[in-house]
């Protein structure tokens, strides 16, 4: 059965609220919201106070926040307007500073806010996103069923692929698999690109007929209970892959061994980052990764920590991130490998199945 940690998570940003002196924490970023609440919907707003947490919604929610948020939080809905709501709430609780989440308030909303008598408004960064960062057991297995789902429903479409049909129409059975298997969305647009097109990193499917010999890079992941994984294969379509392909191949896989080996917990992102880089860089092809290694994984398919060369914060314990290097040359293609780490105490865990052979598909 699984654990509800939500109390222990709000007293958390509690300890934050004390640390940043603040009388409350406005959580308008819906990731946010579900971490703290398991409200899963696409409308809320999340007060939480020093010893209070209310949660605001309209009407279309009021049954399923009675379900999801429970006694976590004192469930508010309104008819009318979720701002005249919480402005309500904040008079009656008699907060006078509340923080805000600068990086999903928009300005039309901080005008409602400082619109409120007797309100004073602060900006934070990244009060909850650094609670999120350490996983629970919960959390990880979820990840770890999430990229098992998206690891079968390519083994599922890759036999089927072959030259002569379009990166779309791979794409529509890949997206359909993942639903078939119970993937709750897509984290993210998919990406299938191919030949030439694959030497972009963040590629949009597009209606490229793939031709024999093209490198098929494809970018995809999966949701379970909300949390994402993220894989990256690229495989050569309808043929042999030549001497470049393979020496280019080889580099990006053995790039990425050694920063699956080498990665620790405490080690700082730059570090990490440079287990890749640097091998990359030593067989000739440094100018041609130009992306961090990785980012954390789990709500959201982008959050803390990075695996970058400005990185330099430690990679905490129990953090998910990805680890993705690659090689790109325009008008020819490119290579992405991807897998996803649990940072555990004790060493990397992949979660994913780091299936990285060469694969060459020879259906016709």
């Amino acid at each position: 059965m699984t654990a509800d940690r939500r109390r222990v998570r709000q007293a958390a940003a509690r300890r934050a609220l004390e640390i940043e002196e603040l009388d409350a924490l406005l959580v308008t970023h819906l990731p946010n919201v579900r971490y703290l609440t398991g409200f899963t919907g696409t409308s809320a707003l999340l007060l939480l106070t020093r010893d209070r947490t209310f949660f605001i919604s309209d009407f279309r929610y009021e049954t399923q926040a009675a379900q999801e948020v429970g006694d976590s939080a004192s469930v508010e809905i309104d008819r009318a307007s979720v701002w005249d709501r919480l402005a309500r709430v904040i008079a009656a609780a008699a907060v006078p500073i509340v923080g805000v989440e600068a990086q999903s308030l928009t300005l039309r909303d901080a005008e409602r806010l400082a619109a409120m008598p007797r309100l004073r408004v602060q900006s934070t960064n990244g009060i909850v996103e650094r609670l999120r960062v350490i996983k629970d057991p919960d959390e990880v297995d979820a990840i770890r069923r999430a990229a098992e789902l998206a690891a079968g429903a390519l083994a599922q479409v890759l036999p089927t692929v072959r030259a002569g049909e379009t990166e779309l129409a791979v794409a529509a059975r890949l997206e359909a698999a993942l639903r078939e298997r119970g993937s709750e969305w897509h984290p993210f647009q998919t990406i299938v690109a191919s030949g030439p097109r694959s030497a972009l990193p963040h590629a949009r499917t597009s209606t490229r007929t793939i031709e024999r010999g093209d490198w098929l890079l494809l970018d995809f992941g999966a949701q379970v209970d909300g949390y994402c994984a993220d894989l990256t294969r690229t495989v050569v379509v309808g043929a042999r892959a030549d001497a470049r392909q393979r020496a280019v191949y080889e580099t990006v896989r053995a790039a990425q061994q050694r920063a699956l080996a080498g990665m620790r917990a405490e080690m700082s992102g730059r570090d990490a980052d440079a287990l890749a880089r640097d091998l990359i860089a030593a067989r000739g092809f440094g100018d041609a990764f130009g992306h961090s290694l990785g980012h954390g994984l789990g709500l959201e398919v982008h959050e803390a920590p990075r695996l970058a060369a400005t990185a330099t914060d430690p990679l905490p314990a129990h953090a998910v991130v990805t680890v993705e290097p690659g090689v790109y040359r325009p008008g020819w293609g490119g290579v992405r490998l991807e897998d996803d780490v649990y940072l555990s105490p004790d060493g990397p865990v992949c979660l994913s199945d780091n299936q990285t052979d060469l694969i060459e598909l020879m259906r016709e």
